[in-house]
């Protein structure tokens, strides 16, 4: 298959095959969600009426603070702080009851201005991934050379397969999917318990070798394939 504009971005999260390739493409479209609303964008007014509206996560309020600039998001939460006194806590009128309070602010809590983008950009990324399993050979080998798919994204490519792929082609890509889960899920669980069992004082001192790395990260290896997030501890 011919390289494009749009296989280019594909070809590389997955030509590393460190870790979850999906999680990595939503890693790149978050880093540049996250440095567009942090820059000029943020000054835009249809960006702050969104922002404003949709507000951020716990996860996406990290990676925007990760950006160095506290002046850009503390005049975004300045407004949406307005925008939350404005339209749910200090509005007035005999149909906003307390009930209605409590249901807008949950709603707060249910949308990410961010977590929109992704989404989006990460949708239109996957439609080039299915045809190019589909159209390309070498790219459905470099897919099934993947260390693996997280649960969170293999959950999400199999929601997609019914409508991204004709009925012929979907066995395929089914089985290749699912056996970058089996293979890994083995071998993490080996590991997981192998770390388990380095507290039996039988096993005293081995996991400090230097071949036991892997199953010294096993925890935090763990928690990243069940999640699709790493683990935020140092």
């Amino acid at each position: 298959m011919r390289e494009s504009i749009l296989t280019i971005p594909i070809n590389e999260v997955f030509e590393p095959k460190e870790g979850c390739p999906i999680c990595a493409m939503r890693n790149t479209v978050e880093e540049h969600i996250s440095e567009y609303i942090m820059g000029a964008a943020m000054m835009e007014p249809d960006v702050r009426i969104e922002t404003n509206r949709l507000g951020f996560c716990h996860t996406h309020f990290n990676s925007l603070l990760k950006q160095n600039n506290r002046l850009s998001l503390g005049l975004m939460l300045n407004t949406y702080l307005q925008s939350a006194r404005a339209n749910v806590f200090e509005k007035k009128g005999i149909f906003f009851t307390k009930g209605a309070k409590a249901k807008k602010c949950s709603e707060m809590e249910d949308t990410c201005f961010v977590c929109s983008k992704v989404d989006w950009g990460v949708e239109h990324m996957l439609e080039t991934v299915f045809t190019m399993f589909r159209d390309d050979q070498k790219f459905r080998n470099l897919y099934c050379s993947q260390k693996y798919i997280c649960i969170p994204h293999y959950n999400l490519l199999m929601s997609h397969v019914p409508t991204k792929l004709a009925k012929g082609d979907q066995k395929a890509f089914i089985d290749a999917t699912d056996k970058l889960i089996e293979n890994y899920i083995k071998e993490l669980n080996e590991d997981v318990e192998a770390f388990c069992n380095s507290f039996d004082y039988r096993n005293a001192g081995k996991l400090h070798n230097e071949d036991m790395e892997h199953v010294r990260n096993s925890i935090e290896r763990a928690i990243e394939f069940l999640t699709s997030r790493k683990p935020d501890v140092k």
